[in-house]
């Protein structure tokens, strides 16, 4: 890509048709406050096609996976965690 383009995976992260993210959610360092971002979003949400647990798991998912190596390792072990947060903010039990 050119200098200055946004990779596509970016654009949807910020445009998602599901999600309204708050700014920066992403490179918090508190796994918690990344959860509790992601829950409010996605309940607030009235354009989402799936519940919003699913939504805000899914958004989750998609930047971890979209980051792939260009993820920092120390930020990866928060996201990770971040996942094990928001099933326990929607009383889901957490993976073994």
């Amino acid at each position: 890509m050119m200098g200055g383009t946004k990779k596509w995976s970016q654009h949807v992260t910020e445009s998602s048709d599901a999600l309204d993210l708050e700014q920066d959610v992403f490179t918090r360092k508190d796994p918690k406050a990344i959860a509790a971002s992601l829950k409010r979003s996605a309940e607030a949400s009235r354009r989402r096609k799936a519940g919003p647990f699913r939504s805000a798991m899914s958004m989750l998912t998609f930047y971890i996976n979209r980051a792939g190596d260009d993820l920092d390792p120390a930020q990866r072990k928060v996201l990770e965690a971040a996942k094990d947060e928001l099933r326990e903010a929607f009383g889901r039990p957490r993976r073994a």
